[in-house]
């Protein structure tokens, strides 16, 4: 059997007691008062005298090992580091652990029987009043023979009882508990069963089929059962034999809580290294998009597909103004940061594609501000074709800002050129 306790705390303990015997005078230490306690407990002595630790260099050992006063070494080599892998791998040791076994008294458990199962009679059987008193009879000669200690001739009798009248479902207790005598629990069960499908308030049914399962070692089913018998009809007997099966049986059920509760954190251990796992995958492939987001910055911003046409910069039909065609050049004071930023918006990225496709779609742009304000901006007179593609529309991109003052203020009046001046 295991040891309950893990194997590092064995390490700790066993440190721990080197020290001690190299330096019994630290049990005198008020915080090791109860260790001392324990030893004197048992006829041990604790030498007198005040501790102090030794040095480092007279061979002291710090109780759970390396010197006393010395620093903890880096890792080697041949001692890596921790890492996350090496971690989860500590962690799918300690989930692997096999389950504990808990000591159980099992004096008194016998061998299964493993006999032929019984007769039970016809179910349907319906007994006439003259078969009724027959099986009555028989009955009568089983608990004679029962008293005599005649087990199997009880058995007997009680068996031709049941064949005259199945539906009774004392007769297959009674005949229960004298397979009980002869030791043979399985069999004595099948009749306690077959008694409680018949009257599920059979108290004397309850009571031999949780001796026959304490026979059997199933102190739980046991215990169920006896207590149950003890809750229809009080019996000393079955009171006794539940005060016997009762310790085997808390053992059982705080094994059970105990191992229950392992698995509950079991699964949350695995479910939070999963999420480890994602995290860690997750963020390399995040520095994965970074590392390629910033190498191919000019490959296609505000996702253009495969770029700007031409192979932007100074790739547009017609280059930047001042470029010629096909030119290398940019407009001066250029921005390409702000034109990515702005081309990611998908509603300017879509309209500029229309635009390339057809420099006459402007038209349908011109009263909206992201659009042609970042046609004037951008390229203020070479698209394609050398063109200004705001050339023609006299659309001052100012006028495409919100109103500053109150929106209930009296429109301006007319210019000059439109005011009339009465002479007609």
């Amino acid at each position: 059997m295991a040891a309950p306790m893990q194997h590092e705390d064995l390490l700790k303990l066993k440190n721990f007691i080197d020290f001690v015997n190299a330096n019994p005078t630290v049990l005198n230490m008020k915080q090791l008062e109860f260790v001392k306690d324990f030893i004197e407990k048992f006829g041990g002595k604790v030498p007198e005298g005040e501790f102090k630790m030794p040095d480092a260099a007279a061979g002291g050992k710090c109780p759970f090992g390396g010197d006393a006063k010395a620093k903890p070494a880096p890792p080697t080599a041949d001692e890596p580091q921790a890492t996350p892998e090496s971690d989860s791998s500590d962690e799918e040791a300690s989930l692997s652990e096999p389950e504990s076994d808990v000591e159980l008294d099992m004096e008194g458990v016998i061998a299964a029987d493993t006999d032929a199962a019984q007769p039970m009679g016809d179910s349907s059987k319906e007994p006439t009043e003259d078969e009724m008193d027959k099986a009555g009879d028989f009955r009568s000669q089983a608990a004679a023979a029962y008293s005599e200690q005649k087990f199997d001739e009880a058995i007997e009798f009680y068996t031709k009882a049941i064949e005259l009248n199945p539906g009774n479902a004392l007769f297959y207790a009674k005949r229960g508990q004298a397979f009980l005598k002869l030791k043979k629990p399985n069999a004595c069960i099948r009749d306690c069963d077959k008694a409680l499908e018949l009257n599920c308030d059979s108290a004397a049914a309850y009571k031999f089929r949780g001796r026959a399962n304490r026979l059997l070692g199933q102190f739980q089913e046991a215990a169920k059962d006896l207590r149950q018998a003890c809750k229809l009809d009080f019996d000393e007997e079955a009171d006794e034999w539940l005060r016997e099966v009762t310790p085997n049986a808390k053992k059982i059920e705080q094994h059970r809580i105990k191992q229950e509760r392992k698995q509950a954190e079991r699964k949350i251990k695995e479910r939070e290294r999963a999420q480890r796992k994602a995290r860690r995958q997750q963020a390399k492939q995040n520095a994965a998009n970074a590392k390629a987001g910033g190498a191919g910055a000019g490959a296609g911003p505000g996702g253009f597909p495969g770029g700007f046409p031409g192979g932007f910069p100074g790739g547009f039909p017609g280059g930047f103004p001042g470029a010629g065609a096909g030119g290398g050049g940019m407009p001066a004071g250029f921005n390409m940061a702000d034109l990515m930023s702005k081309m990611k918006d998908p509603e300017v990225a879509a309209a500029m594609q229309d635009i390339l496709a057809n420099p006459a779609n402007i038209s349908k742009y011109v009263s909206n501000p992201k659009v042609f304000n970042l046609l004037k901006n951008f390229f203020p007179g070479g698209f394609p074709g050398g063109a200004d593609p705001t050339a023609g529309f006299d659309v001052d991109p100012e006028s495409f800002k919100e109103p500053t003052s109150n929106t209930n203020e009296p429109k301006s009046k007319k210019d000059a050129d439109f005011v009339d001046d009465g002479l007609d």
